[in-house]
């Protein structure tokens, strides 16, 4: 099995036509290992979703080569593409995506009820208890926060175990405590269950709980913080200098990849 859960070579992605249109991403070459947490950042319009979505499989790149493990995306059909999605990533977005109408435990089986499976209740408790809402599984979607509605999309999103966990702003529609918790979560999910996170962020608070924190700037990768250096200060510090070059002023130098 391979050590990378996924791997960007060359990807560009143009929408438009040829001449007029606009290059979302421009040959952002990235490789993320399994058992990581890589925070994406960047300006507003850096790419950061379109990274993301090609990433996931939910977006074709217009030339450029994606891999989840050992899997090539590109060429695959949209049928193996939605099984692909299905059995082996998961989703948090920052609308929570829940279906009103299903109590918690519901809408946590549901990617596998999709699936044509019918798992066990233990299962899905097992998994409403790993966010601390165990209590809650007979709740709508109405009777809970919006902290717990995310905790119920992370359960859902990880109940099939999937090989890489996509998080595009996960933390963005919640208070400070709440977001710390979400991330607190997604920090577990790494150190303790060994699964690959990759979550897409405009708050250097996030970004820090990544181990690794990769920039963009008008669709290519800008840089790395890792590790230490990865603390909310130079984070804030590294976006601030982006927002800027945003605006027209030059970049510094980008720093070493990670």
């Amino acid at each position: 099995m391979t050590t990378h859960a996924v791997q960007l070579t060359s990807v560009s992605r143009r929408y438009g036509a040829a001449g007029t249109g606009v290059t979302a991403l421009d040959d952002v070459t990235l490789t993320l290992p399994r058992g990581s947490f890589t925070a994406v950042m960047g300006p507003s319009g850096s790419g950061k979703s379109t990274l993301l979505q090609c990433a996931a499989g939910l977006d074709r790149p217009t030339s450029g080569s994606v891999r989840i493990g050992g899997t090539e995306l590109t060429g695959l059909s949209e049928r193996r593409l939605t099984l692909l999605r299905r059995e082996r990533i998961g989703f948090v977005f920052q609308s929570f995506n829940l279906l009103p109408a299903l109590t918690a435990e519901q809408n946590v089986a549901l990617p596998l009820r999709l699936a044509g499976r019918r798992p066990p209740r233990a299962q899905i408790r097992d998994a409403l208890r790993q966010v601390g809402l165990a209590d809650r599984a007979g709740h709508r979607p109405a009777r809970l926060s919006g902290g717990q509605q995310q905790r119920v999309a992370l359960a859902r999103a990880v109940i099939t175990r999937p090989e890489v966990l996509f998080g595009d702003e996960p933390t963005g529609a919640l208070d400070s405590r709440t977001g710390r918790e979400v991330l607190t979560l997604l920090r577990s999910l790494v150190d303790e269950a060994g699964r690959t996170v990759v979550m897409v962020t405009h708050d250097p608070l996030a970004a820090s709980y990544a181990d690794r924190v990769v920039f963009l700037v008008d669709g290519r990768v800008h840089g790395e913080l890792c590790g230490a250096d990865a603390s909310v200060e130079a984070i804030a510090t590294r976006m601030a200098g982006l927002e800027t070059a945003a605006d027209g002023a030059a970049l510094s130098p980008a720093g070493a990849a990670c």
